[in-house]
């Protein structure tokens, strides 16, 4: 028998550990691992690389800055570039979904390098009503913004697609709509992803410090202080524990943040927490001007160590780039921290980041690297065993590193449609050299060679009884 593909004298990543096989490949899936070279069509050279299954960005926005049909197309090139081969976009659309979800998925369905899904954001009655609709469409996690509300619930939704118009929306996300929405994803059996800030105080926290006419990412941080993270982490458990749904904390990166998850998980609520690398690797003290401005926003140098020993702990279950294709001329679009936009482009360092400040300086084992990366978002989305792990009859999707290439991050590397990033001038050492997803390379060298609409968006299931 010929197969259509063999990947051969890589170490491979597999749940058990590393060994030294050669991966199989046929009709987009991994078929078996072997210490042969079977005939085959196509033939990989895995020497001196590292084989990994391949890595799930599970928090990116696209489409709010440019439409779909463009944006699915550059930051699936990014992404793919960057060793991502499956990608997660955050939904947010105003009205209902039955009006307007079909028109998305069709736009996006001709665009993306790599596979996709999509979780759908909550903002209004109506929406909740149609999480079972957005269900039977494939889309089983929702996102809830506890950080919208007052005077600070401005928000861009994503662009109708075939146009190019920004669409401002002002959102109250009340009591009542939390807990309306953990109830009913409790009933579907779906997680429920959530921004924990509570936008009482940060709103009063922005005032003060505007009216002391402070500035820069410092004043930024402390006006959304940790507390207003601590005080919507306790409101929503609460309302996730007395009905049983799963949260799933979505860019957690600050000490108290994580203690109080710490706490929720004690008193019996179901919890997963991400981070980002912004969080692993900047803070406000040493970063200058306004590119590093998120929300939460990136906090103290012991923040940042924090969040490194939750990840050894195995409090943290993932990492998502958080990542949002804006551009400079948008996110600088005024005079202080204020008026600049909050996120900022990410999902290509994600992998080189982990590598080089990670694997490469002994933070975390290549083993715990697959399992933040890939495994664990796969099995939290529904996506496993096709997706999150190199095992026989799964996808063929395979990220091949190279932990002793070394390379300087530069605003164009990556091919999206963001002008910028934040790790410019960076020398990371450990790149990915190949993404292959469903057994097909898409990018080589830095160098997309896929085609467009080769991607897919994946097939998932509730997963309410998850476990880890």
């Amino acid at each position: 028998m010929t197969y259509d593909t063999v990947i051969v004298d890589s170490h491979v990543i597999l749940p058990q550990g590393m060994v030294n096989k050669n991966i199989v490949i046929d009709e987009e899936k991994i078929v078996d691992f072997t210490s042969d070279v079977p005939s085959c069509d196509n033939k990989i050279n895995g020497n001196g690389l590292i084989s990994i299954p391949g890595v799930i960005d599970p928090h990116v926005h696209y489409g709010v800055y440019s439409s779909i049909e463009k944006a699915a197309g550059t930051e699936s090139h990014a992404a793919a570039i960057g060793g991502i081969t499956t990608m997660m976009r955050m939904l947010r659309l105003g009205g209902s979904y039955k009006n307007s979800l079909i028109p998305q998925l069709i736009a996006s369905s001709q665009s993306h390098y790599i596979d996709y899904s999509i979780h759908a954001s909550i903002f209004n009655n109506q929406q909740i009503d149609e999480m079972k609709f957005c269900l039977d469409k494939w889309i089983t996690s929702f996102k809830l913004y506890m950080n919208l509300g007052g005077d600070v619930g401005h928000v861009y939704m994503d662009m109708e697609p075939g146009t190019n118009s920004l669409r401002e929306a002002k959102v109250e996300i009340t009591s009542e709509i939390i807990q309306k929405v953990v109830q009913n994803a409790a009933s579907l059996g779906c997680p429920v992803l959530v921004h924990a800030e509570d936008y009482e105080m940060c709103s009063c926290g922005i005032k003060t410090a505007k009216e002391k006419n402070e500035d820069g990412l410092a004043a930024w941080s402390q006006s959304r202080s940790t507390q207003s993270e601590v005080k919507s982490i306790k409101t929503i458990s609460k309302f996730a524990r007395e009905c049983g749904c799963t949260l799933y904390f979505v860019h957690i990166g600050s000490a108290d943040a994580l203690n109080q998850i710490l706490e929720e998980k004690k008193n019996g609520t179901k919890i997963f927490v991400e981070t980002c690398p912004h969080y692993l690797t900047l803070s406000y003290e040493k970063q200058e001007g306004y590119l590093a401005k998120v929300m939460p926003p990136i906090r103290t140098s012991k923040d940042v160590e924090s969040v490194w020993n939750a990840i050894h702990d195995g409090q943290i279950n993932t990492i998502g780039t958080d990542h949002v294709a804006n551009q400079l001329k948008l996110k600088l679009g005024g005079n202080d921290v204020w008026d600049a936009l909050a996120g900022f482009p990410g999902i290509g360092t994600l992998l080189p980041i982990l590598l080089s400040e990670g694997v490469n300086k002994n933070r975390i084992s290549l083993e715990k690297l697959t399992q933040i990366t890939s495994t664990n978002a796969a099995k939290i989305f529904g996506m496993y065993p096709n997706k999150g792990s190199l095992e026989k009859d799964s996808d063929a999707d395979i990220t091949m590193i190279d932990l002793k290439k070394e390379k300087k991050v530069t605003s164009d590397l990556f091919g999206g449609f963001s002008d910028y990033i934040v790790y410019a001038g960076w020398n990371l050492k450990g790149w990915p050299v190949k993404t292959i997803v469903r057994g097909t390379v898409v990018a080589e060298n830095f160098e997309v060679i896929g085609k467009r609409g080769y991607g897919k968006m994946v097939v998932r299931k509730p997963t309410s009884l998850v476990a880890l």
